[in-house]
């Protein structure tokens, strides 16, 4: 019997060890996941504030980009950790949400997560930090509310500090003087008089365009396309006063027989009979269109055959008919807003109450391509183009993220015009950023935590 008992006791024995080799394992793993989020952290913190410095970053492809963006450092990072992937999707979350302060997000929640690490080597219990984590956000928004100052959007002055300030700590600082006032004329063209609160980023558009500097980027009131117009053998016009503009979503070319069919021709009167109905075809079409005063004729891009063909533009062209085409589906919606005309899905329905009127429609010559401006639209609605120039894809690129970020500072003020949030330009800065600077009388809520969270 003595073997047997002395078996069992050992078995009892060696399963207490396992049980409490498996308490060990959380703690383990809870410090393998902070130690992966503040090694994320640790990468984009030099790139933080004014003086932080910039990242090289070179992808798979051999592109290089230069940036201290958060945003887009972190999202050229191939993170393969669960929880420094959090981290990336905060700061995408961020970027989202308020445009700015990507970076920011991650240091404060790097130095949370290390100040905890402490906490939990001291014994605490991890839900009693996340329990004080909460309370801690929601004093934050109190202390925000408190020191937060009533604006106006008529106070230019305070808009341009903030677009400035976050400008300051981009690569493109030096051209603040100029993008910040451009940032806050464009929000400030865009914003509904009528529904000051609600400002749409997509109603300001930016066309990034090689050559030049930065200094010759400007706005445009009106609308700026990246498309060249389309000239035949003779040549086209470049330049229209006093347009009717008018966009179309169907084809100028003669019409195609479906998949399974197929015409056959057995001698060549036939061929040219076909040849003068699709001539016919085709001129009745540009006719009609000349008849309803268009002189600018901006066409949809098509996936299934030619949108315009060479007898089209021919056409057009004698008619003294400027044409753009290949405009793209997802822009149909800007160039509508932007110009005040309708979109036009049938000859039929080509009428002169759906053109557009603009002053002036002219393709010029920038940097390496050209584009087509339309200005001086007299039905369009509230939209500003800004065409961003830059000497080569590295500064133009970082000067366009630059602008955006500016934008959507500039663009919160307008959704909450009552409160000027003091956080260096960020619109909101994340909610437990006023645990580094808690007031003396709410540490002693809880002393023990606290006095470890202001060392952050």
């Amino acid at each position: 019997m003595a073997p047997i008992k002395f078996a069992q006791h050992q078995r009892i024995n060696s399963a207490k060890k396992s049980q409490f080799k498996d308490k060990e394992k959380p703690t383990h793993i809870r410090e393998s996941n902070i130690q992966a989020a503040k090694a994320v952290a640790n990468s984009v913190r030099t790139s933080l504030g004014p003086k932080g410095m910039d990242k090289m970053i070179q992808d798979e492809k051999g592109d290089v980009t230069i940036t201290n963006d958060g945003a887009t450092i972190l999202k050229q990072m191939k993170v393969l950790h669960p929880a420094a992937k959090m981290l990336v999707e905060l700061s995408k979350a961020q970027d989202v949400e308020a445009g700015d302060g990507t970076t920011s997000v991650v240091v404060i929640a790097g130095s949370l997560l290390n100040a905890a690490s402490k906490l939990l080597g001291r014994g605490i219990h991890p839900t009693t930090i996340s329990d004080a984590f909460q309370k801690c956000a929601k004093k934050s928004v109190e202390i925000l509310t408190s020191i937060a100052k009533p604006i106006e959007l008529t106070d230019r002055s305070i808009l341009l500090k903030s677009a400035s300030t976050s400008l300051n700590s981009k690569v493109v600082s030096q051209y603040a003087g100029l993008l910040g006032p451009m940032s806050v004329d464009a929000v400030l063209k865009v914003i509904d008089p009528m529904d000051p609160n609600n400002v749409d980023l997509r109603d300001i558009r930016l066309i990034p365009k090689l050559g030049g500097t930065v200094e010759d980027t400007e706005m445009v009131d009106g609308l700026v396309l990246t498309q060249k117009t389309a000239s035949g053998a003779g040549g086209g016009l470049r330049r229209v006063e006093k347009a009717k503009i008018g966009l179309i979503q169907f084809c100028l070319s003669p019409p195609k027989t479906d998949m399974e069919n197929q015409v056959v021709l057995s001698d060549y009167t036939q061929m040219d009979r076909v040849l003068r109905e699709e001539r016919q075809y085709t001129l009745n079409l540009v006719k009609q269109i000349k008849k309803a005063g268009c002189n600018v004729l901006l066409i949809q891009k098509s996936i299934l055959r030619d949108a315009l063909s060479d007898l089209a533009l021919h056409f057009l062209n004698k008619m003294k008919i400027l044409v753009v085409k290949d405009i793209e589906r997802q822009d149909i919606e800007f160039v509508c807003k932007s110009t005040g005309c309708k979109p036009i899905a049938s000859i039929d329905h080509f009428s002169a109450d759906m053109l557009a009127s603009a002053e002036l429609v002219e393709e010029v010559n920038v940097g390496t391509g050209r584009i087509v401006k339309i200005t001086g639209c007299s039905a369009a609605l509230n939209t500003v183009s800004i065409l961003v120039r830059g000497s080569n894809k590295l500064v133009l690129h970082e000067a366009e993220r630059s602008l955006h970020d500016a934008l959507c500072v500039v663009r919160w003020f307008g959704e909450e015009t009552s409160n000027y949030w003091q956080e260096g330009g960020h619109r909101r800065p994340n909610l437990l950023c006023s645990c580094c600077n808690m007031p003396r009388h709410y540490v002693a809520w809880r002393p023990t935590l606290f006095r470890h969270m202001r060392k952050l």
